[in-house]
């Protein structure tokens, strides 16, 4: 078992774990597992290779206005969960003829697997746990320290990408809340927690794709769910997209400030 000092960083704890489970799951494992195992991932990226759908998020943009039309003149409100879904947020808003704005909530990876969502926090503090995720992984300090990091996240990105603009007021109002897609789903359920708190008359969730089982759990949060394109064998996001590049903290800003000029 990994051993950790006590002036070990939260950090090195992280990936100490992470390499002593994968030691010891491989350990554990039977030969017939571990070619099984093989032979999926093997398999899997050329399974999902034929569904990337999308040039890039502006494509997958502009497909998920068509499909909101319905709103357009309305004047909703868009609520895109940064980063990713800031640019395409912004292309929803001018289609639409609405307004753009964000709600900040950040995925609450594993203690084992930082990339796997166990959960999601929103800015509040409000907490989001995945059913299926191991109690173990779910309480104690670790899970402490993960909550308390992403929320200084959230945080400094409200002070960095709105210094000066309050939150657009979301009362009785259309509110679309949207992201590049569903994996997990953890980051939408608490998107939408978060808005529907703020009493919107009509809130929407908007994806170009998702995993089933994903969109099954968003699916009573919503008064209405807007998808592309969604399977039981969905793998990660960017599969469905030729090119997914990063989104930084200044274009989130940049256009924020484009979209939301500051009143003089």
């Amino acid at each position: 078992m990994a051993r950790a000092s006590p002036d070990m960083p939260f950090r090195s704890i992280l990936h100490a774990l992470k390499r002593t489970a994968a030691r010891q799951a491989v350990a554990g494992a039977s030969r017939n597992d571990l070619a099984q195992a093989a032979t999926v991932q093997s398999a899997y990226p050329a399974r999902m290779a034929p569904h990337r759908m999308f040039a890039d998020r502006n494509d997958a943009a502009e497909a998920l206005a068509r499909q909101l039309s319905e709103y357009h003149g309305r004047k909703p409100l868009v609520l895109a969960i940064p980063r990713g879904a800031v640019p395409m947020g912004s292309i929803l808003a001018e289609r639409l003829q609405g307004e753009l704005d964000l709600v900040l909530v950040r995925k609450l990876g594993s203690p084992i697997d930082p990339e796997y969502a166990i959960g999601a926090i929103d800015e509040t503090g409000w907490v989001y746990i995945q059913p299926e995720a191991p109690d173990i992984m779910t309480s104690g300090p670790l899970l402490e320290q993960i909550k308390a990091d992403e929320l200084a996240i959230l945080k400094k990105r409200r002070a960095d990408y709105t210094p000066f603009m309050p939150a657009i007021d979301a009362k009785d109002r259309v509110a679309i809340v949207v992201d590049d897609g569903l994996a997990t789903g953890a980051t939408m359920i608490a998107a939408l927690h978060a808005t529907r708190a703020r009493e919107p008359a009509e809130l929407v969730c908007a994806v170009p794709v998702a995993a089933t089982s994903s969109l099954e759990k968003v699916r009573p949060l919503a008064d209405k769910v807007v998808c592309l394109y969604d399977t039981e064998y969905f793998g990660a996001v960017s599969l469905y997209y030729n090119r997914f590049t990063q989104v930084s903290d200044a274009e989130v800003a940049a256009i924020l400030a484009r979209r939301r000029p500051v009143p003089p």
